[in-house]
């Protein structure tokens, strides 16, 4: 019988996966991540800033450097060779919070979605460090994957 955890040897030990039988594809991988504020400080925060920076732009670089380090952070995960990646952040009105959005890609043996959804991770947590002296109340979340495409499980959207 085959081991059913595919993380773990036939010993119980932790492994990574050994993907060197699969193909190459094209992988792509989107996530997006929310950072909701109390309304009194998303109008602070939307019309003077904060004292650190400008939040969207800092928060879109590090999304960018943790989509990079990913397999230092996630045990078990590869490290592959990142050819694509976009992290946008836009403050949204209707919902008083900053959404993130994460679109990895790359062509190898297996997907992206850690990177995708690691990259939202930080560029939230950046959020709430650098928005943290006007509002400790703030929430991040959901962090989600909305879409991958490539790879023997086929594509998925949310």
């Amino acid at each position: 019988m085959t081991n059913p955890l595919s993380h773990f040897d036939e010993d119980g030990r932790p492994r990574m996966v050994d993907v060197s039988a699969k193909s190459d594809s094209v992988r792509i991988a989107i996530a997006s991540g929310r950072v909701s504020f109390s309304p009194d400080a998303y109008e602070k925060i939307r019309r003077e800033g904060v004292k650190k920076g400008d939040i969207l732009r800092i928060a879109e670089i590090a999304g960018v450097m943790g989509a990079k380090k990913t397999p230092d952070l996630i045990p078990l995960c590869h490290p592959l060779t990142l050819e694509s990646v976009n992290v946008a952040a836009a403050f949204d009105d209707e919902t008083q919070s900053i959404m993130v959005t994460a679109r990895v890609k790359m062509t190898g043996k297996t997907g992206v979605e850690m990177e995708a959804l690691t990259a939202a991770s930080v560029a939230c947590l950046t959020i709430y460090d650098m928005a943290k002296s006007v509002d400790k109340g703030m929430t991040i979340g959901p962090v989600e994957l909305v879409e991958k495409t490539g790879g023997r499980s086929g594509d998925f959207r949310r």
